[in-house]
């Protein structure tokens, strides 16, 4: 695994190609240190929002089905846990379970999460590491046997792949897990524009704090001079490719610098900073299919929102 400061060196040199790219863009990861975790955290209880409290309501209605499908002696990998606030709903019910591996690149945050869960839940092992998910990992050393391997996967954020990123690290999973390994995965479907475009652009502003919070923390970490007043949120639906895509556009003809680098914005240029796809149930298996079976799945009642529980071939 990558030591922190090749992790750093990979980070900027995404950072300085995709601002210098003709179509400009900045890595969505770049979302989640402590402060930008706390924001999406307020997020998910927004009424535009309804993946959350959605995926929250299937999973509550079939609990018994998916952890049915969860085999004994099973360790627990959360991809991009944040407050494992979702899989306390596994962690009630499921016995017999190996531990539990939170994964999150916001290691602060990741930390608190992982000590609060110890406290809630004495019996369980958690072996927290702070990591970017989308790339090879080396998991900590399991003290119980581990029979499975089941990877938990919610909150839609396979959509924020483009569809050759999403089978590249869905081959990641695959071989994470193994033979008669699993995946939990939450993917958010198709449906009306209205609902989606509300969803990420919601009426308290929260969204756009969140989105302009790369910004700050590119001038914090990375030495940049942005001006955050001179860049403002929007999100808008690609139909074509099926996606909602959040940008951030630039008020000004303006100049950014980066050590020696410098990057020229004309007023209404963009920087994309995130894609969220959404999906049909055929269009979800089709992705998955070169190594991955989908052998259940529920849905909400409006068909909002789909968790599937997938079998490694």
């Amino acid at each position: 695994m990558e030591t922190i400061l090749e992790s750093n060196k990979t980070l900027l040199d995404e950072i300085i190609a995709g601002l210098s790219a003709e179509r400009k863009s900045l890595p969505s990861k770049l979302f989640y240190d402590e402060y930008g975790s706390k924001l999406f955290d307020q997020i998910c209880e927004l009424k535009e929002y309804y993946l959350t409290r959605t995926e929250q309501q299937i999973m509550m209605d079939n609990i018994s089905g998916i952890v049915e499908a969860i085999p004994k002696n099973s360790l627990l990998i959360e991809f991009g846990s944040g407050s494992s606030t979702k899989t306390r709903l596994l962690l009630d019910r499921i016995k017999h379970l190996s531990g539990y591996v939170p994964i999150d690149i916001s290691e602060e945050h990741l930390h608190k999460s992982a000590e609060k869960l110890r406290k809630e839940y004495p019996g369980l092992d958690v072996y927290p590491l702070a990591a970017d998910y989308t790339k090879p990992l080396r998991l900590p050393k399991i003290s119980r046997d581990v029979e499975h391997r089941i990877t938990y996967f919610p909150g839609s954020t396979i959509g924020n792949f483009t569809n050759t990123q999403a089978k590249e690290f869905l081959t990641v999973i695959a071989e994470e897990c193994g033979i008669g390994g699993g995946l939990i995965i939450g993917f958010d479907l198709i449906k009306d524009r209205n609902v989606l475009l509300a969803a990420y652009n919601d009426k308290e502003g929260i969204t756009a704090k969140f989105n302009l919070n790369i910004l700050r923390r590119l001038n914090k970490e990375f030495g940049t001079d942005f001006n955050i007043e001179s860049f403002k949120h929007n999100a808008i639906f690609n139909e074509e490719e099926s996606r909602i895509e959040m940008h951030l556009i630039s008020l000004e003809d303006q100049t950014v610098r980066l050590g020696e680098e410098k990057f020229y914005f004309n007023k209404g240029e963009t920087i994309l900073t995130e894609y969220s796809h959404k999906y049909t149930i055929e269009g979800f298996k089709e992705l998955a299919q070169d190594y991955f079976t989908i052998k259940k799945y529920w849905t909400d009642e409006n068909n909002y929102f789909c968790i599937a529980y997938l079998e490694v071939k």
